[in-house]
């Protein structure tokens, strides 16, 4: 439904058109590979993989295929990994389709799209004015850890991710154990109660 909705509000521009659409990774990968792409319109999840997963192979592949991510999760958890993995933009699902032409517009015109509050968080990562934040620090886990982390929030057991990440049930076994480890948990219970906690979708405020 997303997606319908965003493809609308882009054909309405006379100089945009879309050029594909696709459910998984492997049907985006088929695309890209089909069509002469200039951008692509990413969710974080999809089907058979992890969106972060796509952002590396489409980067790896194409690399000049211009990349922006639209996501139901707050940018604070994926927009600096996405940027890192070679995406150039982070739109929240609920502003996605009012501001998603602006978004496609500056992408294009060579420029990254950020929230306000996330470019302005960035910066001060950079400068070394980062507010010290109260709990587990996300930014300690890897990006498979935290997509892990994100899918036990989502209410997946080990085996489901283990078949959505195309891994081992011990491999995810091993990677709750490293989220316990460094977020200083105690025992898998707290790392599901944590995950419920610090990854749930959220509005944008």
């Amino acid at each position: 439904m997303v997606r319908e909705r965003l493809a609308e509000v882009i054909r309405q521009e006379p100089d945009l058109c879309i050029c594909g659409e696709a459910e998984s990774s492997r049907q985006a990968l088929a695309v890209a590979a089909a069509t002469e792409t200039d951008l692509a319109i990413i969710d974080l999840m999809l089907r058979e993989s992890h969106g972060i997963d796509l952002i590396k192979d489409l980067h790896a592949q194409y690399p000049k295929l211009l990349m922006l991510v639209v996501s139901m999760y707050d940018e604070s958890l994926y927009a600096e990994r996405v940027l890192r993995a070679g995406a150039q933009g982070y739109i929240h699902k609920q502003e996605a389709t009012r501001n998603i032409i602006t978004a496609i517009r500056r992408l294009l015109s060579g420029e990254v799209y950020l929230s306000e509050s996330c470019a302005c968080a960035l910066a001060a990562r950079v400068v070394g004015h980062t507010p010290r934040r109260m709990g587990p620090v996300l930014s300690e886990l890897t990006d498979r850890e935290l997509q892990v982390f994100q899918l036990l929030g989502a209410g997946h057991t080990p085996r489901q991710i283990a078949a959505i990440l195309r891994l081992d049930v011990s491999t995810i076994e091993t990677y709750r154990n490293r989220i316990k480890e460094k977020l200083h948990l105690r025992d898998a219970n707290a790392v599901l109660k944590a995950a419920i906690q610090m990854t749930r979708p959220g509005p944008v405020l």
